[in-house]
C-alpha cells in the first residue's frame, strides 16, 4: 500500500522548507531551521521529505519558483539525513524512498534531476552496493533506453546518477563476489550506452568509464579493442564534451595499455594536434595536450614520439602565448606593488614547500620537495580513495589567483619540459628558429611565451642550450627590466631555472660576467613596482641559493641589505616566499651568517616583523621556520634574541593545548591549527641546538609554563605531525640539556614507550604515524646514550617494542634502521639485560644495519652489541659468519673511538678462543673480508 501523508503536517513542513532557503525573512528562516530540526526526529521524516520532492502537490497552490525552492530544499534536507542516519531508517521508509527518487530521473528540470542522483548515489553509499542491487540494472537500461521508449531527459537523469554512484564506489564494483564482479556486467552496458544519440548521455558514459580506467580493472583488460574501437568511433563526435573525454581516455589508456596506445601513435598525434588547437573549447585542448604528458612520462612508449616531434612542439608553443582575455587581465595590475593584499590572496603559505617554486610563474613538473623525514619519504601514500569516498576538493583553491589554476598553457609548458628530458638535441632544433624568431617580438606575449619556452627546456636541453647561454643569459637578464609585468615575472622564473648553470661556472672571469649579473637583476627585480614580479624574483632568488649555496659567503652583506629593503616594502603575501629567501641563505652559508655587521642588518628587520605578527596568524608558520634556519646559522651568536622568542614559542604551544582542550568541550567552537605546535616545537628544537648548553638549559629552566610539561601533552596529541615534532625537541633535549630532561624521563619514558606500540597504530594514519615513530626510536637511542644504566626499569618494555618493529616486514626501513640501532645502544649500558634476548634480535640487527653509513650512532650501536655478546657469545650461533663480515666491513680509520676496536677485538678473540676450526671456520669469508681481519686484528 502506498505512502500518504498527513495534510497538516505536510503543508507546516512545506513551509519550512520554503522559509528555512528564502532570504527575505531572516526571523522566519531562523523558525525554519528550527522547526526542520525538531521535524527529523520524526521516524517518518524521510517519507515526508521524498512524498515532497518527488510528489509535491499542486494543492499547496505554491508558485513555479517556490516548487522548485521547497523541491530542492527536500532534496538536499533528505540527502543529509540518508547520509547520517540512513541505518536508522525503517525498512518500509527506505524502500518508499528508493521506489520514488527513481522517478525523479526522469523530471523536466535537470537540477532535480541531479537532487534525486544526489540522493541515489547517498542511498548506495551508505547501504552498500547490494543493499539495492536492482539500482544499476534498472539505471542502466533507464540511460540505455532499452525499452525504446525512455524519454532524453530521463536517459540523461540516469547515466548521471550512474556516474555518481560508479565515482562513489569504484573500488566496490570491481571486488570479487562468490566469483562475480560487478563490472562485468557494468562495463559492457557503458560501452553500449557510449553509441546513445544523446550527446551528454554519450559523454557520461565514457566519462564514468575514464572512472574506472585507472584501476585497471579486468572487465576493461579484457574489453580493450572494444573499447579502442567505441573511442575511434567517437573521436570526431560533434560533440566537444564527447571528444574531450576520449582524449582522457587515451591519456588513461598510456598508463593501462600502452602497448595498444603505441600501434596507433602516428593517428593519435595527429587527433591530439587537432584538438589541441581547437581555440574554442580550451578544456578539450587542455585534455589533448596532457596525452604528451602521459606519453613523455611513460618510458617503455616515449620513443615512439620522436618522429612527431616536429608536429607536437609547434602545437605546444602555440598554446603557451596567453590568449586575449589572460592579456587584459593581467594589464590591469601593472604597478601594484603599493597596494594592500586582498584578502583572498593571503592563503597559506609553508616556507619549506620548494616544489612551488617552479609552480609560481611557470608551471609545475611535480618535482620532489626538500623537505626532510617526512611522512611520504617514510611510506609513500598510494593516493587511493577508500570504499565509498569521493575525493573533494576546497572550493578557494580555486577561486583565487587565475595564475594559480593548472591550464593549457602551463601543460604545454610542461610537456615541453617532459619531451626535452626526454629527447634533448633534436627538441632545441625543433624549438630554435622560434625562440630566434619571438625572444625579441615586439608583442609582449609573444616575448613571454618564448622565455616560457626557453625554461621550460633548461633541465631537458641544458647541454645543448649552454653553448648559447653566454648570449642568452645576458639577453634574459635584460628583460628583467621589460615594460611589461608578465615579461618580467616569466624572466625570473626562466632564470631561476638556469641558476645550477650560472652557479657553477669554472672561473672567476664567467661568473663575474654571468653569475654576478643574474644575482643582482634578480635582487633588483625583487623590489619590482609589480607585486608578482617581486614574488617571481624572490622565488627564483631561492633557487639561486639553492644552486650557489655556501659560494654565497662572499656577497652575504649586498644581499642581506636587499632583504632588509623587502621587509620594509613588501605587503603580507610575499612575506612568505622573503622568509623563504632568507632561510635558504642560513641554510646554505651557515655560520658566515654570524658575522657581527650582517646580524645588525638582519636581526632588527626579522625582529621587527616578529613583533608585527600576531600569535593567531598563519604567517607565524613561515616565519618560525625561518627563524629556526637563522637560529642555527647564528649559533651562539643568536642569544641575545633567544629569551623573548623562546618565551613566545612556549606561550604558543601552551595556549594551543588549552585552546584544543576548550574546543574539545564546545562543539561550536573551532579546534585551533596544530600548525601552530608544529612550528613552535621546532623552533625550540633549533634555538635548543644553537646555543652553549648552559643557555638552552636556563632558557628550559626559567620557562613559563615549564616547557617539559607542555611537551609531555605534544608527545600525547592525536595529531601525528605534532609528535614527529616533540619527539625530534626530546632527542635534541636529550643530545644537549640532559641534565635538565633527567628528572622528568619518569614521566616522559612510559609515554615515549607505548608510542612505539606499532600494534596500537591506526592503519589508516600508517604513512604519518612511521614518521612519528622515527623519531621515537632516535629520540630512545639519544635519551639512552644520557641516561647509561637508568634505563634499567624500562629495558624490557623498550625491548619488547623496538623487537616488534625490526621484526615487522612491513616498517619502512628507515623507521627498522632507527630502531635496530637504538636497541643496540640500549646494549652500552644495560647489555646484561639485554644478552637474555640476544639470540632473537641479532640476527634482525645485523641485517638492518648492514646498508646504513658508518655513522656515530651506528659506531655506538656496535659497541653496545659487543658488550651484550661478550655476556653471551653462544647466543650469535646462528649468524656468527654474518657478524664476521659486519666487523670485516669497519675499517680501523673508520672507527670513531678506541672502545669500538677493542671491543671488536675482544669478541674476534673470544670466538677464536671457543671455535674448534677457526681457520676453516673464517675460511667461509671472502678473501677481502679475511684480510681486513688478519690486518686489523691479527686474527
Amino acid at each position: 500500500m502506498a505512502w500518504h501523508p498527513d495534510e497538516g503536517q505536510l503543508k507546516q513542513l512545506v513551509g519550512y522548507l520554503r522559509d528555512s532557503l528564502s532570504g527575505h525573512d531572516q526571523n522566519a528562516q531562523k523558525y525554519a531551521t528550527i522547526m526542520l530540526t525538531q521535524a527529523k526526529t520524526s521516524p517518518d521524516i524521510t517519507s515526508y521529505l521524498t512524498y515532497i520532492f518527488c510528489n509535491l502537490p499542486s494543492s499547496l497552490n505554491l508558485g513555479p519558483e517556490d516548487i522548485h525552492l521547497v523541491r530542492s530544499s527536500a532534496a538536499i534536507t533528505l540527502k543529509n539525513i540518508v547520509k547520517v542516519k540512513y541505518r536508522t531508517i525503517t525498512p518500509s521508509n527506505q524502500s518508499y524512498i528508493r521506489s520514488s527518487v527513481i522517478q525523479c530521473l526522469q523530471d523536466s528540470n535537470s537540477q532535480i534531476r541531479s537532487f534525486a542522483g544526489n540522493v541515489i548515489t547517498e542511498i548506495v553509499k551508505q547501504g552498500g552496493i547490494f543493499d539495492w542491487p536492482e539500482i544499476f540494472p534498472e539505471l542502466l537500461s533507464l540511460a540505455g533506453n532499452d525499452k525504446g521508449d525512455v524519454p532524453s531527459q530521463a536517459q540523461e537523469g540516469a547515466m548521471s546518477a550512474l556516474a555518481k554512484i560508479c565515482e562513489d564506489s569504484k573500488k566496490a564494483l570491481d571486488r570479487d563476489y562468490q566469483g562475480q564482479r560487478p563490472l562485468n556486467f557494468i562495463i559492457p552496458k557503458l560501452l553500449h550506452i557510449t553509441s546513445s544519440p544523446h550527446e551528454r548521455v554519450r559523454a557520461l558514459a565514457l566519462e564514468t568509464l575514464n572512472v574506472f580506467l585507472p584501476q585497471k580493472p579486468q572487465a576493461i583488460l579484457q574489453s580493450t579493442d572494444t573499447f579502442l574501437a567505441r573511442l575511434f568511433e567517437l573521436a570526431n563526435d560533434s560533440s566537444n564534451d564527447v571528444r574531450r573525454y576520449v582524449c582522457r581516455s587515451f591519456v588513461h589508456l598510456v598508463d593501462v595499455r600502452p602497448d595498444k596506445i603505441v600501434l596507433h601513435m602516428e593517428g593519435l598525434v595527429n587527433y591530439m594536434v587537432l584538438q589541441q588547437r581547437n581555440i574554442d573549447d580550451p578544456e578539450l585542448a587542455l585534455d589533448a595536450a596532457e596525452f604528451w604528458m602521459a606519453v613523455g612520462e611513460n618510458k617503455s612508449i616515449c620513443p615512439s614520439l620522436g618522429p612527431y616531434l616536429v608536429k607536437i612542439i609547434p602545437t605546444l608553443l602555440e598554446s603557451m602565448v596567453f590568449g586575449e582575455d589572460e592579456i587584459i587581465r593581467l594589464e590591469t595590475d601593472a604597478e601594484d606593488a603599493n597596494e594592500d593584499d586582498k584578502e583572498e590572496d593571503l592563503k597559506p603559505h609553508f616556507a619549506n614547500s620548494k616544489a612551488a617554486r617552479a609552480a609560481l610563474n611557470g608551471y609545475s613538473n611535480h618535482s620532489g620537495t626538500n623537505g626532510t623525514n617526512t611522512a611520504a619519504d617514510i611510506a609513500p601514500d598510494s593516493g587511493e580513495l577508500s570504499d565509498g569516498e569521493i575525493e573533494e576538493f576546497d572550493g578557494e583553491d580555486f577561486g583565487g589567483d587565475p595564475e594559480d589554476e593548472w591550464n593549457l598553457r602551463k601543460c604545454s609548458a610542461a610537456a615541453l619540459d617532459v619531451l626535452a628530458t626526454n629527447f634533448g638535441q633534436p627538441v632545441f632544433q625543433i624549438i630554435l628558429p622560434y625562440l630566434k624568431e619571438n625572444l625579441s617580438h615586439p608583442d609582449w606575449p609573444n616575448r613571454e611565451a618564448a622565455v616560457l619556452a626557453l625554461g621550460a627546456i633548461a633541465e631537458g636541453c641544458l647541454d645543448v642550450v649552454t653553448p648559447h647561454l653566454p648570449d642568452l643569459a645576458p639577453y634574459l637578464i635584460s628583460l628583467l627590466q621589460d615594460s611589461e609585468s608578465p615579461v618580467r615575472v616569466i624572466t625570473c622564473w626562466a632564470l631561476g631555472r638556469y641558476s645550477r648553470w650560472a652557479a657553477h661556472l669554472p672561473t672567476e672571469d664567467e661568473k663575474a660576467r654571468y653569475f654576478e649579473p643574474m644575482m643582482e637583476g634578480l635582487l633588483k627585480t625583487m623590489l619590482d613596482r609589480n607585486k608578482k614580479a617581486q614574488e617571481a624574483a624572490a622565488s627564483a632568488f631561492s633557487n639561486l641559493e639553492e644552486s650557489a649555496k655556501s659560494a654565497l659567503t662572499q656577497y652575504c652583506k649586498p644581499i642581506i641589505q636587499r632583504f632588509v629593503q623587502c621587509f620594509d616594502t613588501y605587503k603580507d603575501r610575499n612575506m612568505f616566499i622573503l622568509y623563504d629567501c632568507v632561510q635558504t641563505l642560513a641554510e646554505h652559508v651557515g655560520p658566515a651568517l654570524a658575522d657581527q655587521e650582517l646580524i645588525n642588518l638582519l636581526m632588527p628587520a626579522i625582529i621587527q616583523r616578529w613583533n608585527k605578527v600576531p600569535d593567531q596568524s598563519k604567517e607565524i608558520f613561515p616565519l618560525l621556520e625561518c627563524i629556526s634556519y637563522v637560529a642555527t646559522a647564528l649559533g651562539d651568536s643568536f642569544s641575545p634574541f633567544a629569551v623573548p622568542i623562546f618565551s613566545r614559542c612556549i606561550y604558543i604551544v601552551h595556549q594551543n593545548l588549552q585552546d584544543y582542550v576548550l574546543a574539545a568541550n564546545n562543539e561550536a567552537m573551532d579546534k585551533p591549527d596544530k600548525d601552530f605546535l608544529v612550528t613552535s616545537l621546532d623552533l625550540l628544537s633549533a634555538i635548543i641546538q644553537a646555543l652553549p648548553d648552559d643557555k638552552s638549559g636556563e632558557l628550559v629552566s626559567k620557562s613559563q609554563p615549564r616547557m617539559f610539561d607542555l611537551l609531555q601533552f605534544c608527545m600525547e596529541d592525536p595529531n601525528n605531525d605534532v609528535r614527529q615534532s616533540s619527539y625530534a625537541l626530546l632527542g635534541d633535549c636529550a643530545i644537549r640539556i640532559f641534565p635538565h630532561l633527567q628528572p622528568v624521563l619518569p614521566i616522559l619514558m612510559p609515554v615515549l614507550i607505548r608510542q612505539l606500540d606499532i600494534n596500537n597504530m591506526p592503519a589508516a594514519e600508517a604513512d604519518a604515524a612511521f614518521s612519528v615513530i622515527n623519531n621515537a626510536c632516535w629520540s630512545c637511542g639519544e635519551i639512552s646514550i644520557q641516561q647509561g644504566q637508568g634505563m634499567a626499569p624500562y629495558i624490557e618494555e623498550l625491548y619488547g617494542r623496538l623487537f616488534n618493529i625490526i621484526n615487522n616486514p612491513d616498517v619502512p626501513s628507515s623507521v627498522n634502521e632507527n630502531a635496530a640501532i637504538s636497541l643496540g645502544r640500549l646494549g652500552l649500558y644495560c647489555s646484561q639485560a639485554l644478552a637474555l634476548h640476544l639470540a632473537e634480535f641479532a640476527k634482525l640487527f645485523l641485517q638492518i644495519v648492514e646498508p646504513v653509513g658508518d655513522t656515530d650512532e651506528k659506531s655506538q650501536a656496535f659497541l653496545g652489541l659487543n658488550r651484550t655478546i661478550v655476556i653471551n657469545p653462544q647466543a650469535m650461533e646462528d649468524c656468527l659468519l654474518e657478524y664476521f663480515k659486519a666487523t670485516a666491513a669497519f675499517s680501523r680509520n673508520r672507527y670513531r673511538d678506541v672502545q669500538l676496536f677493542d671491543s671488536f677485538k675482544q669478541v674476534l678473540v673470544g670466538y677464536k678462543a671457543m671455535i674448534p676450526d677457526f681457520p676453516g671456520f673464517v675460511s667461509q669469508l671472502s678473501v677481502k673480508e679475511q684480510q681486513k681481519l688478519q690486518t686489523a686484528y691479527q686474527l
